[in-house]
């Protein structure tokens, strides 16, 4: 997919799941389950994958996995229009190595995380993105403080979107006041128009959907969602997607179904993150559900303390009972 084409499609917005790791009992990478939940993604209508990022699990760079990850990512998205997103952690020596990586493997933009630079200033971080931006197109990340993030200024955003490197930004500070931060500093920056933004707030992705933003004398939207939630329930994820663009595309009434929509969602998200013990068991929730969908074949992730919360397997229970039509 050349690169006009791949970018036309992220500004049009898509469903772009955040790709966990799929592990053997052993805690080594099972290869099958990995390429399987790939297909998965891509059979069910994203329009691409994100892969490691957060829910892939950042220890895959301690364990010597990030090629082989984004290498299985690449070969089973072979054939496909999917858009590959890779992630790039980091101080800005490493961070450029692993674009140069995600490059050379296929992909077409770096979501870069800014974990490493909780110290640095506007213009270092700026220097930071400049320079992955020179390897690969950047996909800016606001990623939640709870979850290794750091708080980002509206200045900062604004001097980010001025890079012509930055093509869109995944919006997941889970805080609406940071999430507005976001949106000034695109419009200030006068490229409102060509940076896609994507909801990464878990907690309130229908709400970032249908909301037509109108600041500094632009009205934006966001288009798509890069989301860690979205790694399940990926089919029921593309037809609500669908059902959002017909509407904000016709300008019509937003139903009151897709607003209780969106809190079931919501609700949904609480279970499977662990929002009740500070999100510690938000990846082997997503796990457990793509466990019992046959998708996965255990829970396991690479820290063996990293597991389900006490209490957590019973609120997943509820929840997928509840609202099985937000699943596969």
């Amino acid at each position: 997919m050349d690169s006009r084409a791949w970018r036309l499609r992220l500004q049009e917005g898509c469903v772009i799941p955040a790709h966990p790791l799929a592990l053997t009992a052993e805690r080594k990478l099972d290869e099958k389950a990995q390429r399987g939940l790939t297909r998965y993604y891509i059979e069910a209508g994203a329009g691409g994958v994100a892969v490691g990022v957060h829910t892939t699990q950042f220890a895959i760079r301690d364990h010597g996995l990030l090629e082989p990850v984004l290498s299985l990512a690449a070969e089973a998205a072979r054939g496909s229009n999917a858009i590959l997103v890779a992630g790039a952690c980091g101080r800005t020596a490493q961070a450029v190595r692993e674009a140069g990586l995600a490059r050379d493997l296929g992909c077409h933009a770096a979501l870069v995380s800014l974990s490493a630079l909780r110290e640095a200033s506007v213009d270092e971080m700026i220097g930071h993105l400049k320079a992955i931006g020179d390897v690969l197109p950047v996909f800016g990340f606001y990623l939640q403080p709870a979850v290794g993030g750091r708080l980002l200024s509206e200045a900062f955003w604004r001097r980010a979107a001025e890079l012509p490197s930055l093509v869109a930004i995944k919006i997941a500070p889970f805080n609406r006041y940071q999430t507005l931060d976001v949106l000034h500093g695109v419009a200030a920056s006068g490229r409102h128009n060509e940076i896609a933004l994507y909801t990464g707030n878990d907690d309130s992705i229908v709400a970032d959907l249908i909301t037509p933003f109108a600041i500094g004398g632009v009205t934006m939207r966001i288009v798509g969602g890069l989301l860690g939630q979205w790694a399940v329930g990926t089919r029921a994820a593309v037809r609500m997607l669908n059902e959002i663009h017909t509407l904000t595309r016709a300008d019509a009434p937003v139903p009151p179904s897709l607003l209780a929509a969106g809190a079931r969602l919501t609700d949904l998200n609480a279970a499977l993150f662990d929002v009740a013990n500070g999100f510690k068991g938000c990846i082997a929730g997503i796990h457990e559900v793509l466990r019992r969908q046959g998708l996965m074949n255990g829970i396991w992730c690479l820290d063996d303390d990293e597991t389900l919360s006490p209490g957590q397997l019973e609120l997943i229970d509820r929840a997928m009972k509840a609202y099985p039509e937000l699943l596969d």
